[in-house]
């Protein structure tokens, strides 16, 4: 039995949230290489935003620039601070401070905060499944959150944990408040306005250290971790998570975030950047259990 187009269409987002998810996952590896070793958190966060940038303009290449509501010029740029400077800027900051299967399994807050922000203005509801999803998943998290400071876990720390969830909350809060203006406007348009934005709002503060960097110093591994990062790790799945959340709920595209913890525990594993603890398993699989709960709540919703 063959999918009819309006089928096909509606697993596309779906499609698109599993690809950029699994892209921002590699975040926490490659950005836990760079940083601090080889370039202060501030300038990979500058050289990451202007390469992003210069990307967001490519589409004008072959289309014209769509027009913008100057009313919508004052979002754009407060979305600008949301996603690109402090979305990015906790996650190099912290990444800096603590490990990278720390931060990813704090990452999966973010369908938690989204849900608690689409109850609160009104486009979601609390059931007592959701609840009980949010209790479970909540202490979980907060718990690799406390106990990245202990002494046990040497390559994690309570600053840089913090810090995560700061970048997670930040993505919470551009998903459901500026869902409508992703709506109104091509993925593109947006990309281009909130990139754009954000790398004129960090030049400034990162381009001086990045112009003295010698980066003839680095080793392999830095350098592809490098060009990695700058081509494929902030553009890319940005537009591919823009065009999913123009045909999805925002609590749906939160839902994908758990997929982001997999992945990163696994590479960063693999490459022996951090290792796993059996505390940390266990609060993982609250977190994960807890978003299980939410999940089954939308599952039921629609039966």
């Amino acid at each position: 039995m063959h999918a009819t187009p309006a089928t096909a269409r509606s697993y596309w987002p779906h499609i698109l949230l599993l690809i950029c998810n699994l892209i921002w996952a590699m975040d926490y590896p490659f950005y836990h290489i760079l940083a601090p070793d080889y370039l202060h958190p501030m300038t990979l966060l500058t050289l990451s935003l202007l390469v992003t940038a210069l990307l967001s303009l490519t589409p004008l290449i072959r289309q014209r620039a769509e027009r913008v509501d100057p009313h919508d010029i004052p979002k754009l740029a407060a979305a600008a601070l949301l996603i690109g400077v402090m979305r990015k800027g906790f996650l190099m900051f912290g990444l800096s401070r603590t490990s990278p299967v720390d931060g990813s399994i704090i990452n999966t807050l973010g369908p938690l905060l989204i849900l608690v922000l689409s109850v609160a203005i009104g486009i979601d509801r609390f059931t007592k499944l959701k609840v009980a999803g949010l209790a479970l998943g909540l202490s979980g998290a907060i718990a690799v959150i406390l106990w990245g400071g202990s002494a046990s876990h040497e390559h994690s720390g309570l600053a840089g944990n913090l810090m995560i969830l700061g970048g997670v909350a930040a993505t919470a809060v551009y998903t459901v408040w500026f869902k409508k203006l992703l709506t109104k406007y091509r993925a593109t348009t947006v990309l281009m306005w909130v990139y754009c934005i954000a790398a004129a709002v960090t030049l400034p503060f990162g381009i001086g250290p990045a112009l003295h960097t010698d980066f003839s110093a680095w080793d392999t591994r830095a350098i592809v971790a490098f060009l990695f990062a700058m081509c494929f790790l902030t553009y890319l799945p940005n537009y591919l998570f823009n065009r999913a959340l123009q045909g999805v709920k925002p609590a749906v595209t939160g839902i994908y975030n758990y997929l982001q913890p997999i992945a990163a525990i696994a590479v960063s594993v693999a490459m022996g950047l951090d290792r796993l603890h059996a505390d940390t398993i266990f609060f993982a699989l609250l977190t994960f259990t807890g978003i299980g709960l939410v999940i089954g709540s939308y599952t039921r919703e629609r039966s």
